[in-house]
């Protein structure tokens, strides 16, 4: 998986703080909530919704809190019309970036990732230039000191999976796109309980820099993930092996 992908799953597993929690749970609604509504309320008729609430489920985001997402999204209860939007960058070293916007305001969601990146030393990139780096894969990641990677093996093998390997604590899943719902599912019905669980863009090749600019590029994502306009950001930077953040 991309190097950041995989320093933001080790940060989450070392605790995040309620604050990202919420950030989180704030995210994860609004991609609720705007799957609800380009393709109704049934996770069983809009593959984009039932995927949105998998990975909700995965973060361990309440029944009552997905519920009143769906119906916000439907017009049920009162909610706000976001827009999806797309932007490609470059990071300090030539890192590339893909941000997904969901936005009530998109002219403020343009202004705040341009800002970001300008002051953080990135720079946007040409459409087409950053998403062909990068690829759709199913990621589930569970507490490798709860489980064994063996009896997840066991279990996301029968669902379907690619691979399943332990890294800093993280087992982690890798599964097709076409095959996440159905592996996710058995983790599932085998009583595993995820830390995240998410179809993800994950890069062909990863770009290593030296300590200095990967710390540069880290901070320039962790900047842009915590604008509550920017709903998932993806890079092919490589997190080296005890890398830790300033």
């Amino acid at each position: 998986m991309s190097g950041h992908s995989k320093w933001a799953t080790i940060k989450h597993a070392k605790g995040a703080a309620d604050a990202r929690r919420g950030q989180m749970f704030t995210k994860l609604i609004k991609e609720i909530s705007i799957a609800a509504r380009m393709g109704g309320g049934s996770p069983e008729g809009n593959p984009r919704l039932r995927t949105a609430v998998l990975k909700a489920r995965g973060a361990n985001m309440p029944k009552d809190n997905i519920d009143r997402a769906i119906k916000k999204g439907t017009g049920e209860l009162e909610g706000v019309n976001y827009e999806e939007l797309t932007y490609e960058a470059y990071a300090p070293g030539g890192v590339a970036v893909l941000i997904e916007v969901l936005t009530d305001n998109k002219n403020r969601a343009a202004a705040d990732v341009r800002n970001i990146l300008t002051r953080s030393g990135g720079q946007l990139a040409t459409a087409g230039s950053v998403s062909r780096l990068f690829r759709r894969q199913g990621i589930i990641t569970l507490d490798g000191e709860k489980y064994t990677e063996d009896q997840v093996m066991e279990a996301a093998i029968e669902g379907g999976a690619e691979d399943v390997s332990l890294s800093d604590g993280i087992i982690e899943v890798i599964t097709a796109p076409e095959d996440f719902e159905a592996v996710a599912n058995v983790l599932s019905e085998k009583s595993f309980e995820t830390m995240s669980a998410e179809i993800s863009m994950v890069a062909d090749a990863e770009v290593a820099l030296d300590g200095e600019g990967t710390a540069r590029a880290v901070r320039l994502v962790e900047k842009l993930e915590e604008n509550d306009d920017v709903q998932n950001v993806y890079s092919n930077l490589e997190i080296p092996e005890g890398f830790e953040a300033e």
